[in-house]
């Protein structure tokens, strides 16, 4: 789920009508915003006992700093800084290793290199046009990474260079790096420093576009502490085309979570279509996609090694339909509302769920 990435986009489309961050330093080339959201949600959802429970609660309220300064013409230093998990239903806030994004950048006619903390290429480019919602979104990849193995981290410790769009043909290259004092970084596992590779295309023209993405996942790459057995991630890639027309946006998507040892993992394909339609004070929106798992005995290892519950126990060979729909509306520039629903097609209708919540921007 990326709620405050939606907020903050959105956000950006209202500075245009009045709502923007605040400047709080701009001379000598040097410019300092501050810019934040308050998200706070109402929410009911089936658990893996078919038992419904609600909850109100902080739905990814956010605080941030963005900062850019000239080096010299052409050529732009930046930085940006999020803080999160703010807890705004109870006046909380959490300890200081959660937060959302931390980075650092140069950017110039020559592209954007970028090192720090900040959602993955797939994310951006794949996995987003389709649904990158309030509170339901559906299944990806990422995802399996993170109930896979615990603690995987799909946000830190990246490098990527992003080049200039060159008669509408963009690419993007990067990595990210785990070190060895980094080893016990996933539940029952440690690996040695890996650096993985990840890569992507996307091609524009008008309102079309089509992306892809591979990422081969080579820091997941570890040994299972209990048994001393080595294993392989495995591969990620995907490929999307969206169009745009006038104030609707469609999307399609085919993504895959490709497993090297077939024994531990099950592979999984994803095939999504999404569409959002502006009606003038709000948005209107849905999701479909497809989930196709497997052959494999991922979850029966892995818990064995690490006492876990992970989403592969319940079918080796399985395959979903989830549904989300949703609709937002304007209260000003600066606050909208929103109400979603979500089927998942898991066993006990596990997921499945109504919300409602409001947002408040600056």
């Amino acid at each position: 789920m990326k709620k405050t990435l939606l907020a903050t986009a959105i956000a950006g489309a209202m500075a245009a009508s009045g709502a923007q961050a605040a400047t709080v330093y701009n001379q000598d080339g040097t410019k300092l915003d501050l810019y934040g959201n308050i998200q706070i949600a109402y929410w009911n959802l089936q658990d893996e006992n078919s038992d419904s429970k609600d909850e109100l609660g902080d739905n990814g309220s956010t605080f941030g700093f963005a900062a850019e300064h000239v080096i010299y013409d052409g050529l732009v230093g930046y930085m940006k800084l999020e803080f999160d998990d703010f807890k705004a239903d109870e006046i909380k806030v959490a300890g200081r290793d959660a937060g959302d994004q931390a980075y650092v950048g140069l950017k110039g006619n020559f592209g954007d290199v970028r090192l720090g903390s900040y959602d993955p290429l797939i994310d951006d480019w794949i996995q987003d046009p389709i649904s990158n919602n309030e509170f339901f979104d559906v299944s990806d990849s990422n995802g399996d990474i993170v109930d896979f193995y615990g603690t995987g981290d799909r946000e830190g410790d990246k490098l990527t260079y992003t080049s200039p769009s060159l008669s509408g043909l963009q690419f993007a290259v990067g990595t990210q790096y785990k070190g060895d004092g980094e080893a016990e970084r996933f539940d029952g596992v440690e690996a040695d420093g890996r650096a993985s590779f990840f890569g992507g295309a996307k091609y524009t023209v008008g309102g079309f576009s089509i992306a892809a993405v591979y990422d081969n996942l080579d820091i997941y790459d570890a040994t299972l502490q209990s048994t001393g057995e080595e294993f392989e991630a495995g591969d990620m890639y995907g490929i999307t085309g969206q169009y745009t027309w006038n104030n609707l946006r469609v999307a399609l998507k085919a993504e895959r979570f490709e497993a090297d040892e077939d024994e531990l993992f099950d592979d999984v394909n994803r095939y999504g279509i999404g569409a959002r339609y502006g009606y003038g004070m709000g948005d209107i929106y849905a999701a479909y996609q497809y989930v196709d798992v497997g052959a494999g005995d991922f979850g029966d290892t892995i818990d064995d090694a690490t006492s876990g519950d992970y989403p592969n126990d319940e079918d080796e060979d399985a395959s979903y339909n989830e549904v989300i729909v949703g609709a937002t509306y304007n209260i000003s520039d600066a606050m909208y509302t929103w109400a979603e629903l979500a089927t998942y097609d898991r066993d006990n209708d596990e997921g499945d769920g109504a919300a409602v919540g409001v947002t408040y921007l600056f």
